[in-house]
């Protein structure tokens, strides 16, 4: 296999720089291309066509939310994750929604963004450790957490439905790894979701954060 290409998009220099060299440093990592705003990284992605782009989060021109929506519309195929300093829950909500896979924070030790983006690479969600206790302890307070219905409301089968989702694979990839129909993973996806009350994908992960199911991946 040849190196992970990876395109950074921050607009500070010197937090450019320091990304480049690290991950230049790594046996199967280089950085194809910078962006200093959401507008250029997006035009960048579409001529590098990277397999994976760190996104800061607050960038000039166009915003690492915007950029990342209309990223994931124009390049599909590229994976984003988000690398920002801001640790509350309310970023990291957006960021996923808008289609980012992992959630970096530029505080953390160098090891760990080298983590996070083999995470990333290999399909799964990633985020920040630094941020999992917090995001669980504020999205999910005493009140919330008693109203959740039990683990055991879910089957076997909807709770490996659930568990990959949150690590971000597809309705297909979920198929193929329980050898289930997509419509059989699609059909444990809804019943699970009606079970635990959730809306959305961000319910799923938020409901993984708690049960620790993002802790192994």
């Amino acid at each position: 296999m040849g190196r992970l290409r990876i395109l950074l998009a921050d607009d500070h220099k010197v937090m450019r720089e320091g990304l480049r060299l690290l991950i230049n440093a790594q046996p199967d990592m280089e950085v194809i291309g910078v962006a200093d705003n959401g507008r250029s990284a997006i035009l960048e992605s579409q001529a590098l066509h990277p397999d994976l782009v760190i996104m800061d989060v607050t960038m000039p021109e166009l915003n690492g939310l915007k950029a990342t929506q209309q990223l994931c519309q124009v390049c599909p195929g590229a994976k984003i994750m988000a690398l920002t300093r801001h640790s509350d829950n309310g970023y990291l909500q957006q960021m996923l929604a808008a289609g980012a896979t992992g959630y970096a924070l530029k505080q953390s030790a160098p090891e760990e963004l080298i983590r996070g983006i083999r995470t990333v690479i290999a399909g799964h969600k990633y985020l920040d450790p630094a941020l999992t206790t917090q995001l669980v302890g504020t999205v999910f307070g005493k009140s919330t957490s008693r109203r959740l219905p039990p683990e055991n409301s879910l089957s076997q089968r909807e709770e490996e439905v659930l568990r990959l989702i949150a690590w971000g694979f597809l309705n297909k990839e979920i198929g193929a790894q329980l050898q289930i129909s997509v419509k059989t993973a699609e059909a444990h996806k809804a019943n699970a979701m009606q079970k635990m009350g959730m809306k959305s994908r961000i319910d799923i992960v938020r409901y993984a954060l708690l049960r620790g199911w993002m802790e192994n991946v």
